[in-house]
């Protein structure tokens, strides 16, 4: 056999297992919604205004959808996120700028009010047989309504007003050049985190087995409790921080802000080629659904479109997602079996 024809042929294979990926499509997903935007938003939309204006949603919803989208590879589910981000932006301002506390232990404060809830919730799940959608829809009422009543209880309305030292606003809340959000610097350190924790250390093999077959997981050792827990903890810390942030670049935090967050970023997930059944999924797919997500939510407003227009066009890419990533994992699974000896 020839050289050429041996190049040709592994360029084939390849070019094959590339097509196999969700994540190709979520790739041409998002280059097709670009350059449709593209054309109708013009030179504003290419420009820096609407480039930043999609990277700062994009760096938001992705840092949680990162942690989302761990915990569906892993077969669970929190929709507890919508009430953690303004949990910990009000705890952040209370403790900070109502009692005068160093803002340092504000912000742990708020961060720390994540992992609480993330670590109820994985316990929750894990010595119950209550399904996670349940447990978090629970946590997240009960999260609300305590947010709720300590903040009236404690200012006396619904909303805390903080100006932020300038290290702590240049480090977590600050616009860089007036445009762009230090958050994107962030969410580019959770990728790069994330990226390690499922594709290079053992953990993303016990978190892909564990949303493959619960069971099975744990009768190979793998510590499938603490491995819950912990994801469910990573979760809230990510909500938490995105509301951290929040709360020191806007100067305010409302008790009813961040509901949006629960399905945008299970959303991102999803179109990113996750399956909502588990056991499949990568971070690079998850970035990709959050670009996309991000350049049609942003994108309506530049191009002047009907705002309801952006939701069908994301209730369209969610359905496509959902429908390719199921004919992408039967195709590999059809290649896979072929493959067989």
């Amino acid at each position: 056999m020839s050289t050429t024809t041996k190049d040709k042929r592994s360029a084939a294979r390849m070019l094959g297992r590339l097509v196999r990926r969700a994540e190709t499509g979520s790739f041409l997903g998002m280059v097709v919604v670009y350059i449709f935007f593209a054309a109708l938003g013009g030179r504003v939309f290419l420009g820096a205004p609407g480039f930043s204006s999609w990277l700062n949603t994009a760096a938001e919803v992705g840092i949680v959808a990162l942690a989302v989208g761990l915990l569906i590879i892993a077969g669970e589910l929190d929709l507890s996120v919508g009430s953690v981000i303004p949990a910990s932006s009000l705890t952040v301002a209370i403790v900070s700028s109502h009692y005068g506390a160093p803002e340092i232990i504000g912000i742990l404060a708020g961060l720390v009010v994540g992992l609480m809830v993330g670590f109820v919730n994985g316990f929750l799940v894990t010595r119950t047989s209550i399904p996670s959608l349940i447990v978090t829809i629970g946590t997240m009422f009960g999260v609300m309504g305590l947010t709720l009543g300590f903040t009236v209880l404690i200012a006396g309305s619904t909303g805390v007003f903080i100006v932020p030292d300038p290290v702590t606003k240049a480090l977590l809340g600050q616009f860089v050049g007036g445009m762009f959000q230090v958050t994107m610097f962030w969410w580019a350190a959770f990728i790069v985190i994330v990226f390690y924790l499922l594709h290079v250390s053992p953990y993303g093999n016990w978190i892909y087995a564990l949303g493959g077959d619960r069971e099975s997981a744990r009768n190979a050792g793998i510590p499938t409790r603490k491995l819950t827990i912990g994801l469910f903890m990573l979760s809230g810390f990510a909500a938490a921080f995105v509301g951290v942030g929040q709360v020191l670049t806007y100067q305010s935090a409302q008790v009813l802000t961040g509901q949006a967050f629960i399905f945008n970023s299970i959303m991102c997930v999803v179109i990113g080629g996750v399956l909502l059944t588990g056991g499949a999924g990568s971070v690079i797919g998850i970035v990709l659904g959050t670009l996309t997500f991000s350049i049609v939510n942003q994108g309506i407003f530049f191009s002047g479109l009907d705002p309801n227009i952006g939701s069908v066009i994301i209730g369209a890419l969610l359905l496509i997602a959902v429908l390719s990533n199921d004919s992408f994992r039967k195709t590999a699974l059809s290649f896979a079996a072929k493959k067989a000896p």
